[in-house]
């Protein structure tokens, strides 16, 4: 438990400064790490909470030269818009820092330096891709040939971005350097390897005898599968000029590896943050250290940093590494290649003071033990139907009938008009305290969400049942009703309090706006105060009533959806673009060749049938759709089809169309599409109606 801690140490992964943070991000490791920070500043326990931006490897020289810039000026235009992300959705650092600052690279020069000192290396001689051309060896993404597995000829060394196979150089056909076009030949170079193999005693002992019901199962069976596998010495230099450069005699050209210099950026991120007691934080045994990451880091962060400390000696080991995994978007892999993501710096563009709707998604959808799925369509729910209709609806009545009812001021309690309902809610409120305590302090932060909109639920369901509202409309009872009016607003205005100090690590937008309008200072919201009845004082006057949150439209959400797959369009377009084109007719069958043979079973399920537009009309706020009444002669049918920037709506009415009958329907731009039109598309790229030849019945099969 915390309380055996003098101090908290927190870490969230260094995002790669290559690019905007998205959402699958937040939700992997910044949210959970935020929410818990903030936990343990209301507990008023003494944290720190440490991030920064990681700016070596490859993935920055990639972007730097896609962009055609240095990479200083990639990790300086990320580095500003991720911390600037992060900042408007409220994670709260206390401090973010970057690997290319001065602190990190003596840091990390002189951790590798004892490390090398001690003898703790081994020096290898091995031979590695080397570009003649731009002299210089090649990391794998630096290598590119056509894949083995699907023919792309612009596969990387390490992937095929089309088929999604893991590569190796070796297994590329005809494999290339991406920087010059030349080919490659092998050179010998040296490199220092960690012998990781030395520690699996150690690793055996911490991790798979130590941590079996401490830590996550998804982390635990991981580096349980890692360690029994056996471990293999690990280079930690590579060959480039970009990085903290090795600090040792014959290493000229050489850099820390990336997954050895980065993770010591928590290290001097600590140091910038406190010259003078940062080794408090990370070298005495009374510190809990907590790494908060998303499963990609597991390896990295309880098998090779871990032995890393251990081999320097010295540094306290990581308590908990509580790793989620992945969030997926729309039922389809997160993918910034592809553009299939929701873009932190556009979300709080588009969504302005919204931040906690998203914060209360993510939590709520977590994806702690399994992958999880975002979708706008659970947001839009999330957030009208529980934001909205549950806490925000709650807060709201017990504010408007407070100034209706009790002329703007807290009432009193009555003790001798309780009734066991008010005494139930009572032990709710204070139970509910302690099941948030319980699950925050044991990583579980979708339960212990859970927990504060269920209290919320409850304050509902016993305001709905007393109907103070009710109650005022009997004057020949008014002594009696008033003093169960009191009881009930001044419970339900107790319980807003509490909603306050409960959510403020979820929602802390919300938690300030609460505290603005009980007129109470941020101070309320330290946890000790939780569960107390007696937050506000009796008579004490409330401002008016502010709504939390507001809804969400069907438009918004459809736009949304809309964006990403307009980006997924693009983006084949633009890899057809890249790719050779066919030259000649046998060319072009061959290339319709490579598609996927069906059977006729698989054929026959499609239903084809002839139809007439009878009307046409564009779709509000969306420039390429076209809202169609077809007839198909059994019925009418409203098909929204993509076609508004080849035709005007009056020029196809009466158009005989053939239609995807079968198809399920899909809303778009909030209208349910039933249907889809057949279309070519000539050589200029104008779509042409699949049509009969002649006139024929609506609704005439298509064979």
């Amino acid at each position: 438990m915390a309380t055996d801690y003098k101090r908290i140490l927190v870490t969230a992964a260094l995002p790669y400064a290559n690019g905007p943070v998205h959402i699958g991000h937040l939700a992997g490791c910044y949210l959970p790490s935020d929410i818990y920070v903030r936990y343990q500043r209301a507990q008023k326990r003494d944290v720190k909470f440490i991030c920064g931006s990681d700016e070596h490897g490859v993935p920055i020289t990639i972007r730097a030269m896609k962009e055609g810039i240095t990479p200083q000026d990639v990790v300086d235009k990320y580095h500003a818009l991720i911390k600037d992300s992060f900042a408007q959705m409220g994670i709260s650092f206390d401090i973010y820092s970057r690997t290319s600052s001065a602190t990190h690279r003596q840091t990390s020069q002189a951790f590798f330096k004892k490390m090398y000192d001690d003898g703790l290396f081994e020096e290898r001689e091995s031979e590695q891709y080397f570009d003649s051309e731009k002299n210089m060896f090649l990391a794998d993404r630096y290598i590119v040939g056509t894949c083995p597995n699907c023919g792309n000829e612009n596969a990387y060394g390490d992937q095929c971005e089309r088929c999604g196979t893991s590569l190796s150089p070796e297994e590329l056909i005809n494999p290339r350097s991406a920087l010059s076009n030349a080919p490659l030949v092998k050179k010998a170079t040296k490199h220092w390897y960690f012998p990781l193999n030395d520690y699996e005693g150690f690793l055996k002992e911490w991790i798979v005898d130590g941590k079996k019901d401490e830590w996550k199962p998804n982390v635990y069976g991981q580096c349980k599968s890692w360690i029994d596998s056996g471990l293999h010495p690990r280079a930690m230099t590579r060959d480039s000029d970009w990085g903290v450069p090795v600090p040792i005699e014959g290493a000229d050209g050489k850099v820390l590896y990336v997954w050895f210099d980065a993770p010591i950026g928590y290290i001097s991120a600590t140091k910038e943050l406190l010259p003078q007691s940062w080794d408090e934080y990370w070298k005495k045994e009374d510190t809990k250290l907590v790494h908060f990451i998303g499963k990609d880091n597991i390896v990295f962060h309880c098998i090779i940093f871990p032995a890393m400390l251990k081999a320097h000696g010295g540094f306290v080991l990581p308590e908990n590494v509580p790793a989620n995994e992945f969030l997926n978007i729309e039922g389809e892999k997160v993918s910034t290649s592809r553009n299939w993501a929701v873009w932190v710096n556009e979300y709080v563009q588009e969504f302005p003071d919204m931040q906690d709707a998203l914060r209360y998604t993510l939590c709520a959808n977590a994806p702690e033990t399994k992958d999880n799925d975002f979708t706008w369509k659970e947001f839009q729910d999330r957030n009208n139907s529980e934001l909205v209709a549950i806490f925000g609806n709650f807060i709201n009545r017990g504010m408007v009938l407070m100034h209706k009812l009790c002329g703007g001021k807290v009432p009193a309690f009555h003790d001798d008009a309780k009734e066991e309902r008010d005494i139930e809610l009572i032990k709710e409120i204070m139970a509910s305290k302690a099941a948030i305590e319980k699950n925050i302090e044991q990583y579980r932060f979708r339960d212990a969400l859970y927990e504060v909109i269920d209290i919320a639920r409850k304050g509902n369901k016993y305001l709905q049942e007393v109907a103070p509202w009710s109650l005022a409309k009997t004057p020949e009872l008014q002594v009696e009703n008033q003093k169960k009016i009191d009881n009930c607003l001044h419970i339900c205005l107790q319980l807003t309090a509490n909603l306050a100090i409960y959510s403020n690590p979820f929602l802390p937008f919300t938690a300030k706006k609460i505290c603005h309008m009980l007129k109470v200072v941020d101070k309320m919201l330290d946890w000790e105060n939780g569960g107390r009845m007696d937050l506000l004082k009796t008579g004490y006057p409330l401002r008016a009533p502010e709504l939390l949150f507001r809804k969400i439209e069907d438009t918004e959400v459809e736009q949304q959806r809309q964006k990403l797959e307009e980006r997924a369009i693009a983006f084949k377009a633009q890899q057809m673009a890249n790719e050779p084109k066919p030259q000649t007719v046998v060319e072009e069958a061959k290339a319709h060749e490579l598609k996927s043979i069906i059977e006729f079973d698989d054929f026959a399920k499609i239903e084809l049938r002839a139809g007439t537009i009878l009307s046409a009309e564009k779709v509000q706020k969306a420039d390429k759709l076209l809202k169609l009444e077809v007839d198909l002669g059994f019925e009418k049918r409203t098909i929204v089809s993509g076609i508004a920037l080849h035709y005007q709506p009056e020029d196809i009415v009466g158009k005989q169309v053939t239609v995807v009958v079968n198809l399920a329907p899909r809303k778009m731009r909030g209208i349910e599409s039933a249907g889809m039109i057949l279309m070519a598309e000539d050589a200029n790229g104008k779509l042409i109606f699949v049509s009969p030849e002649t006139t024929v019945g609506a609704g005439s099969e298509v064979k």
